[in-house]
């Protein structure tokens, strides 16, 4: 099942970088909780998966990062395909997993140079950020649900965005779903006025700017697609050039996916991504 069509979701697509790269020009990155293979980057261009893991070897050492701070080292094999039901999707065994780990990178720069901070998710100033924008998407009376808002530096201007993540089926799961990638979601179709989204609010040119990093918005019922649940899992300078990508985690109750946002001020674009799903 492809999670892209399998119900109205917003998001932002650019062309992946298909070169050819040697191992020592390649920073392959990898999930730590499936041990999914994302590809890499080489001289700041993103390589796809099945071109970067040709050049990836049989060891290689990763750097593991969280939410929050470096969580360790562990090597990896060689990106073989998980079969099915997700033949091309691929994935390498681990040594080990940190605790707290979300990504690795075989990269000697450190790709979290400014951290994120949690902040209060019931300020109200992003509550009525999030109720704004959701009825501009056709809901009338949003019924606002923070699950996490971060706070930090992406562009490594001195000025700070803000991530938010929100989502509310109207079930009563209120847990925040930032740690893992694939916890349960909703089963049933989804109620008119659900939504599950991650949104960013930066400064540009002296205003303040909402746009959609991705997300799931519901004005009417759609029995037709299985609702997804977005949140932010890491924030991660993964192609060494200094700014901070969005690395979101989406999931629906039989898989789920990992996509890295490239989020500049003019546009918000896929780089990589992961994904198993029935």
């Amino acid at each position: 099942m492809n999670l892209k069509t399998a119900a109205v979701v917003f998001g932002f697509l650019a062309p992946l970088s298909a070169g050819t790269v040697s191992a020592a020009d390649l920073h392959p990155i990898i999930e730590i909780e499936t041990g999914y293979f994302f590809g890499g980057s080489e001289n700041g261009k993103w390589i796809k998966a099945d071109q970067a893991a040709k050049s990836t070897g049989k060891k290689t050492t990763y750097q593991v990062y969280s939410l929050t701070k470096q969580a360790g080292q562990i090597t990896a094999g060689k990106p073989k395909s998980v079969d099915e039901p997700c033949p091309d999707t691929l994935t390498v065994s681990l040594s080990s997993k940190p605790k707290d780990g979300v990504i690795g990178l075989a990269a000697t720069w450190n790709a979290l140079p400014r951290k994120p901070v949690i902040a209060d998710a019931t300020q109200s100033v992003y509550v009525e950020a999030v109720r704004d924008f959701l009825k501009a998407r056709g809901i009338a009376d949003p019924k606002v649900r923070i699950t996490r808002i971060l706070r930090v530096d992406l562009d490594g201007d001195g000025e700070e965005e803000v991530l938010i993540s929100a989502t509310n089926y109207f079930t009563e799961d209120k847990s925040d779903h930032s740690a893992a990638p694939f916890p349960e979601a909703p089963i049933d179709s989804p109620r008119p006025g659900s939504y599950s989204i991650v949104i960013l609010r930066r400064v540009v040119d002296g205003n303040v700017q909402t746009k959609l990093v991705a997300g799931e918005v519901y004005a009417k019922p759609d029995e037709s697609v299985a609702p997804n649940v977005y949140n932010v899992a890491a924030v991660l300078d993964l192609n060494g050039d200094g700014k901070l990508e969005v690395i979101v985690h989406s999931f629906y109750y039989e898989g789920g996916q990992t996509t890295i946002y490239r989020c500049q001020p003019d546009k918000i674009e896929e780089v990589l991504s992961v994904e198993c799903g029935a």
